[in-house]
């Protein structure tokens, strides 16, 4: 069995965050929902949406992932989630999406552990000149310069 993934972010991320995850997991189609906060659309009108959006997805338990705490698409989610059979994180990105795409049949607590980890172990700081686009060194067969 597969939870459900539910996510809730500002138009239009919830939808792209989706195709992305359609494009490495075509065969996750039916466990994962995207819904997008439009702007200028009350809480209410939002709140009513997500609910209906979990009541499609229709799983017995579901991860629900939202972009920024406090704003609106978490607020809503707040209210949604029961702690038991749904739980929230905030702050999804493509790596936690992944990681909990990748682990969706596991219970919902481990899920949720993975996705967080996931989605904090994505974050890095990337050098701008990798090794490979260095200049290299003329090869010296007696010295062991390997590039690595």
């Amino acid at each position: 069995m597969n939870n459900g993934i539910l996510i809730i972010a500002h138009a239009p991320l919830a939808t792209a965050l989706r195709q992305c995850i359609m494009h490495v997991f075509p065969d996750a189609d039916t466990g994962i929902m995207a819904f997008d906060v439009q702007p200028n659309v009350p809480p209410e009108e939002t709140l009513a949406g997500v609910t209906m959006a979990l009541a499609i997805l229709n799983k017995p338990q579901t991860l629900v992932l939202t972009d920024v705490f406090g704003a609106t698409p978490c607020n809503a989610a707040q209210k949604l989630v029961d702690g038991v059979n749904t739980k929230l994180l905030a702050g999804v990105n493509l790596p936690m999406l992944l990681r909990t795409v990748t682990y969706r049949h596991e219970p919902l607590d481990a899920m949720m552990a993975r996705a967080l980890a996931g989605g904090t172990q994505g974050v890095m700081q990337v050098a701008s000149t990798a090794p490979q686009n260095q200049t290299r060194k003329k090869h010296d067969p007696d010295h062991n310069d390997y590039q690595q």
